[in-house]
């Protein structure tokens, strides 16, 4: 269980980091989407909304809250200050409350998922070597909510959670994705691997082309190269990307 203020203000940053990320890949233009990372079984951090919003691209660790699951301040001075959670925090708990597998959950709004979708493409494993830990997301299916809606309470939250099943990560048709995982970079990486398939996928059709899933012999080819490869190498490339973009 995390106590410290120290170690706390490490989780801060890394969520405030990990949602630049998202904007930085375009998975989070404008003012919407947000990033939580479980602390115990009744507690929370979040992307809030502060008074002076600037949206996701300019998060910085002020802008991550510690609440509890129902959305109320679980720190001295959380919230104070004109600080609000998301209108979709029920997304976020609802998932924390029925998925034990998980502790970090992610919602953004990739146009091209969008798209995708809404031209009735679903997130398939057309690719291989390309992206692998996509390939194998792609291959276990990525359900779809079948509704626009803003997912506001748990009523909602639920319908969405039954459509995820026990999958790692949702669509959520005409509004964005759900993804999740054991922790920030986990589930930020697979929503930027479903959001390549999507631009892959919208980019083969308009060429003319048809989709095709990886074969079975091919797919088993595929070796997974573990953990310190497709999750810690690959996220400190995208905070490296992250600060080249933000100077250059």
């Amino acid at each position: 269980m995390i106590h410290s203020s120290a170690e706390l203000g490490t989780l801060r940053q890394e969520i405030a980091e990990a949602c630049r990320v998202l904007a930085d890949r375009g998975l989070a233009d404008g003012i919407l989407g947000h990033i939580s990372l479980q602390i115990d079984a009744q507690r929370l951090l979040v992307r809030c909304r502060g008074p002076y919003e600037r949206g996701l691209a300019f998060t910085e660790a002020a802008d991550i809250h510690l609440v509890d699951l129902d959305g109320e301040p679980a720190g001295h001075g959380e919230l104070e200050g004109g600080w609000s959670v998301p209108n979709e925090l029920p997304l976020h708990t609802e998932v924390l409350r029925t998925r034990p597998d998980v502790t970090a959950v992610v919602h953004a709004h990739p146009p091209q998922v969008i798209a995708a979708d809404l031209a009735g493409i679903a997130i398939r494993p057309i690719i291989g070597a390309f992206d692998m830990p996509g390939a194998r997301l792609a291959e276990g299916g990525v359900p779809v909510y079948p509704r626009g809606v803003l997912v506001r309470d748990r009523r909602l939250a639920a319908e969405m959670v039954e459509s995820m099943g026990d999958r790692p990560v949702v669509v959520l048709r005409a509004h964005g994705l759900t993804s999740t995982g054991s922790g920030v970079a986990d589930a930020v990486l697979r929503a930027i691997s479903v959001d390549t398939i999507a631009a892959l996928s919208l980019r083969i059709v308009s060429a003319g082309g048809v989709l095709a899933d990886l074969s079975e012999a091919d797919m088993a080819e595929l070796p997974d190269l573990g953990g310190a490869f497709n999750t810690a190498t690959a996220w400190r490339h995208e905070l490296a990307r992250l600060d080249h973009n933000l100077s250059s």
